[in-house]
């Protein structure tokens, strides 16, 4: 076998569209209900957990998980990444400061100094608009063996049998 090819299976092409999204929604950080009930996904915490989510254009679909639970939604990105502390929202037909929110969880930075000389990475809470499609409490996230999942905040989800199954469980054509 070629060096570098091990492990790895056939690639399925790309639909173009379809993007998976990670929601690392962990107590005392981002809450999937804020998610839910305000439309939008989030990552942050350094430039490794939020660059791939600060790529995603606009128009995407995105399937959401939630890591050790499931799928929990499918929507559509609404609008370009903001940093937290910028970002609006549509709330009820009207554009809100997510800062001014009743919001359950934390999206500000930890605090944290990188020691002198070294680079400081952007640690901010990056937000993603999502008009969705199909959201559903954590309660009803949908797993199964073989499903898509990834470490990365944000990637091409190209896994058509994911696809198909999360589409058909949440009633989506």
């Amino acid at each position: 076998m070629p060096t570098g090819t091990q492990g790895r299976g056939k690639r399925e092409p790309w639909n173009g569209t379809d993007w998976y999204v990670s929601f690392g929604a962990e107590p005392g950080s981002r809450s999937w209900d804020d998610a839910r009930r305000y439309g939008f996904v989030s990552a942050g915490g350094g430039d490794w957990f939020s660059r791939t989510l600060r790529a995603l254009p606009v128009g995407a679909r995105v399937f959401t998980h939630i890591p050790k639970t499931g799928y929990v939604g499918v929507g559509t990105v609404s609008g370009e990444a903001l940093p937290f502390e910028d970002a609006a929202l549509v709330v009820d037909g009207e554009s809100r400061r997510m800062t001014d929110l009743p919001l359950e969880g934390n999206y500000r930075p930890h605090s944290g100094t990188a020691a002198d000389g070294e680079d400081r990475e952007d640690r901010r809470e990056w937000v993603v608009p999502i008009d969705w499609e199909k959201a559903v409490p954590r309660t009803g996230a949908l797993w199964r063996p073989g499903f898509f999942a990834n470490q990365n905040s944000a990637c091409k989800l190209r896994a058509r049998f994911t696809i198909d199954e999360v589409s058909r469980h949440f009633g989506i054509d």
